[in-house]
């Protein structure tokens, strides 16, 4: 694996970001950490990381909300957007894809399949 590829890890449950970075960390992903939809804001522009791995539901401002937001941001639009949520209903999964999420993943993670669609999305 490509150790310059950036990936910016976003939660607002610590112990997640930390499961994730971890994996990553192992797969050789230089990692970034946000745990809200600002910092994640914050951190893309600063970091323009390759891939951004986002809980759909935080405080403030959603991951849906967030992406909405990088998607309208001509500097961090082109950025891949893999969701993550511990809902699993249809509903949720349309909303994310509507925002300009690419991927969907349901909580709890399995970090193999992550780490492939990880590899998926950024070929």
């Amino acid at each position: 694996m490509n150790p310059n590829l950036k990936v910016l890890v976003v939660d607002d449950e610590p112990d997640v970001v930390e499961i994730l970075s971890y994996n990553l960390r192992k797969e050789k992903y230089t990692v970034f950490q946000a745990y809200n939809g600002k910092q994640c804001l914050e951190s893309a522009k600063v970091n323009m990381p390759d891939l951004i791995i986002m809980d759909i539901r935080m405080p403030e401002m959603s991951g849906i909300e967030t992406c909405r937001e990088i998607r309208a941001d001509s500097k961090l639009q082109h950025i891949p957007v893999l969701f993550l949520t511990a809902d699993s209903d249809e509903y949720t999964s349309m909303n994310a894809m509507d925002a300009g999420g690419n991927h969907f993943i349901t909580k709890p993670i399995r970090p193999a399949i992550l780490i492939g669609m990880i590899k998926e999305l950024i070929k």
